[in-house]
Parts: C-alpha cells; structure tokens; sequence
C-alpha cells in the first residue's frame, strides 16, 4: 500500500509494518477469508493469538495468498494459562499457523498474581535465540511490570501491545517506551464500538479532511508514532483502514483529539486479569 509506514524494531534492521490487522473475537473460518481479504488489499502485519482460537484460519490465509511468507508479518501471543510451559505453548502456536517461526512472539498479559511472567519471559527469550521468533516482545504491561522485567531478564521486549485509543491515550506508557526503545503497539485503537467514534470533535475532524471518523483516529494513531492493529471482517471497512496513508493531521487536529482523554479502560485492568 502506497505510503505504508515500518518502524524499526531492533537496531539491527528488523521492522513492523505500522498499520496491521488485528482478528480478536473472530471465528477461524471467518478470520480466514477476513485476512485473505486483508493481504489481497495490501495489508503485510497480522496480529493473532492462543486466546482468538484463529490461528488456523490465519495460518491457511497467509498459506493461500500467493505472497512470500517472509513478506508477511505475523504476531502471536502466549496466553496466561501457559507462562509455565512456554515451549510447548509456543510449538502449538506454531503448529495451528502452519509456520516454522513468527515474525513476533507477544505475552499476552503479565497475569502478575500468578507470579510467572519473569520465568516465561526467560522462556521467550530462548525461542528468540533459537530464531524461531525474530522478535519479542510483551502486551497489557505496566510501567511496573515491564521494569521488573528488564530488571530480571537479559532482552529488552521490543514491544509492548496496550490498549491506546483516544478515552486513553497511556502518554505514561508512552513515555517510559520511548525512553526504554520499546514500540507502543495500540490494541482496541478505534475504542471497540463504545461511543468514541460518535463524538462530536471526531465529526468536525471527519468533514474537515473528508475522511471517515475511524480514519481520523487511525491517523492520530500514525502521527504519535504508535503500530496500531484495528480489525473488520467488512471488506470496505478494511480497506478504508488502510487508507489513512495520504492525509495529515495538523497541530489542532491532534489537540481537538487529544482533549477526548478521559483515562477510560474499555478492556480489562492489566494488574487485575489473570
């Protein structure tokens, strides 16, 4: 797609396209002909995971596109109930996507009153440098988790997947990635049809550019530097996520967006789930 963003994942060259497609909460049957649509329209980064129960479904997509499986990037996540037995986990992953690596192993949530991220995070690391995953990284982790994990461990995640949308805009968590060279990677981005694409400043934005309410986040999303991975079974609808390479978004744009910040989690507390 023509204007498509990578940002760089470790120093050593290894990128993420910006913008992907995420399948959370889609049937595998449904998620296979939503992520052939996906790569059929230009779409490279595809975001699954244990819990989606669609790693198949992704896997025969990506399989059936026509496309060199190196030219597509593919995330999945270790779910909580495997932070002991991550080889395993992993190899089952791998098994339902049909691949022999991913291009990014996420822990879904640190699950911190179990007490085993640090441990599974070793276990990750290990896959990463066997090759089998050619990044790492983590999802839902706080400021204080994150930091007992590179306190304890030896990699640096490279990313940390969080819910970021405009109701919460984690410019905390924001900050201590950029000081630490952790991407922020923005889950649930266009806020998971709870109202946010309904408010009024969006509506202004959306006929000032010409461009859909959904289209005004996902450039916000752009322009804070943030991968962001919205998901649609709609055909339409993907592709118009796509295209939010070829507008900009000026400084009061940006601050008429900025001013939705309401810190309201849509999604489950990290420091509670699991």
């Amino acid at each position: 797609m023509k204007g498509m963003n990578s940002l760089r994942l470790y120093r050593d060259g290894a990128e993420i396209p910006q913008l992907g497609f995420g399948v959370y909460q889609v049937p595998d049957d449904e998620a296979e002909r939503a992520v052939r649509t996906a790569l059929e329209i230009g779409y490279r980064h595809i975001d699954t995971a244990t819990l989606y129960q669609n790693e198949e479904g992704v896997g025969r997509a990506v399989r059936s596109s026509g496309i060199p499986r190196e030219k597509v990037f593919v995330t999945t996540k270790l779910w909580n109930s495997d932070h002991e037995r991550v080889p395993q986990a992993f190899d089952e992953s791998l098994a339902r996507l049909g691949m022999d690596y991913v291009d990014l192993y996420l822990i879904h949530w640190p699950a911190p009153k179990q007490n085993r991220y640090v441990q599974a995070w070793r276990e990750v690391e290990k896959i990463y440098r066997d090759g089998r995953a050619k990044a790492i990284g983590v999802s839902n982790f706080t400021v204080e988790t994150l930091t007992r994990l590179m306190d304890e461990t030896d990699v640096i995640p490279c990313i940390n997947q969080i819910e970021l949308h405009p109701y919460l805009q984690q410019q905390k968590m924001r900050e201590f990635h950029d000081k630490n060279g952790i991407l922020t990677e923005a889950w649930g981005p266009i806020g998971q049809g709870q109202g946010l694409l309904q408010e009024p400043a969006l509506a202004v934005l959306s006929d000032k550019h010409g461009r859909t309410p959904a289209q005004i986040v996902l450039r916000w999303h752009i322009q804070l530097g943030n991968v962001v991975i919205p998901k649609s079974v709609t055909p339409s609808r993907i592709k118009e996520n796509l295209s939010v390479f070829d507008f900009i978004l000026d400084h009061e744009d940006m601050a008429a967006i900025g001013a939705l910040n309401a810190g309201r989690r849509l999604g489950p507390d990290p420091d509670h789930l699991g």
